[in-house]
């Protein structure tokens, strides 16, 4: 039994790390491969990428809700996985813009998935208080793989055809689809993988109703703490892009390059954040933890008004990895903390990272149309503004949520 759990928290290693890029770091090359070998529009684009994220955020909490009540968690993922990877390859082949837009609301319901299912499998396979380093080697390993697909996606769009890219995205989703046959699903503890209030795989206690959930003050406290994140950060990495592809031909190579060593810097960075994150977590407390998360989203985009040199811009990322590395770790935690005993984690998880999607929609609507109206500084100091609100917002409204215990 111990060497059955072991293969299966080696399983839940590889799917995290083969889940690099797809989450996270595809969104940009998406968008330089449909500016550069499409010739679409920035109208265009946006409609496409704003499908995917709308789509996300949508289903998200109930795609949670789902992967709470469901014992075929190893099914779900590898529908999930197996899906991605056609989409990944059908936005390489397919030209016509009616059929990009069906890959990306399909590609952006499959993704919600992803987020749910690694966490709950973190949470399921670790014993009693062992959650906290669990949900941390997960976010480590997420951002070592994401690092690996960032320099092959680079290579392979700066040598070759931009194409390539959503290739190397296909082999690491279908690493996914190979890693999650291997995690045994007995070794999964149904309750544990929703925060539930026992720890027998055969309960079937009822969870508790959603809206019991945000009639906690502190679940809207958080929420609102999420959404504020990710308005300061989600149009960053973009507009930083924006600024690159400047320097760059019209056929993307050298904007893919550039891309991908921002990534880099941020990646690498993320591994170390997210492993002390995990370290300290328990002992520091969450709320600290998240404060120093706003402070470094401050600083990366309060310091991109002083050059735009491209180095200078690429080297600021890593003050981003270190804030995104914290927040990656402690959604999972701060939600697990919230839901504890009512059985909705993978709900409320979803519900937060919906809340962030929709974050993400109107960073980039409202600072995309500042940049253009007016200066790329002005809306990194916007942004640097928002950071400032959301770290307030912690401080002020956020307790603690670490039990005592």
């Amino acid at each position: 039994m111990k060497n059955s759990k072991q293969r299966s928290l080696r399983a839940l290693d590889a799917l995290n790390f083969s889940n690099a890029g797809i989450l996270t770091g595809l969104g940009p090359f998406v968008s330089i491969f449909y500016t550069s070998a499409r010739h679409w529009n920035p109208e265009q684009i946006g409609v496409l990428i704003g499908s995917q994220s709308v789509a996300g955020i949508v289903a998200q909490p109930w795609v949670g809700k789902f992967v709470d009540e469901t014992r075929q968690k190893r099914l779900v993922t590898a529908g999930s996985a197996a899906l991605v990877t056609l989409c990944a390859i059908s936005i390489a082949i397919f030209e016509s813009y009616p059929a990009q837009l069906f890959v990306q609301l399909t590609l952006g319901l499959a993704l919600t998935v992803i987020p749910a299912v690694t966490s709950a499998f973190a949470l399921g396979l670790s014993d009693a208080g062992q959650a906290t380093g669990r949900v941390a080697r997960n976010e480590t390993l997420e951002h070592t793989g994401n690092m690996a697909f960032a320099l092959v996606a680079g290579l392979a769009g700066a040598l070759g055809d931009l194409q390539w890219i959503f290739y190397v995205a296909a082999l690491f989703s279908g690493g996914m689809l190979a890693s999650v046959l291997f995690i045994r699903e007995d070794d999964v503890s149904y309750e544990r993988s929703r925060s539930g209030d026992v720890e027998d795989n055969q309960n079937t206690a009822r969870p508790a109703g959603w809206h019991e959930l945000f009639q906690d003050r502190r679940v809207l406290a958080f929420t609102f703490a999420a959404l504020l994140f990710n308005i300061s950060n989600g149009a960053t990495l973009p507009l930083i892009g924006e600024l690159l592809s400047q320097n760059h031909n019209s056929q993307g190579q050298g904007a893919a390059g550039d891309i991908a060593a921002a990534m880099l810097v941020a990646e690498a960075v993320m591994i170390g954040a997210a492993w002390y994150t995990g370290k300290k977590a328990d002992t520091l407390g969450r709320k600290p933890l998240f404060l120093a998360a706003f402070a470094f989203l401050a600083v990366r985009n309060g310091f991109s008004v002083l050059s735009h040199n491209p180095n200078y811009l690429i080297a600021l990322q890593a003050f981003e990895g270190l804030a995104a590395a914290i927040c990656g770790v402690l959604i999972t935690l701060i939600s697990a903390d919230l839901a504890k005993g009512t059985g909705r984690f993978n709900f409320l998880q979803g519900s937060v990272q919906s809340a962030m999607g929709f974050g993400s929609l109107l960073s980039n609507s409202i600072f995309g149309a500042i940049a253009k109206s007016y200066s790329f500084n002005a809306s990194f100091l916007g942004l640097a503004a928002v950071a400032l609100v959301g770290g307030a917002s912690v401080q002020l409204r956020l307790p603690e949520t670490k039990s005592q215990k």
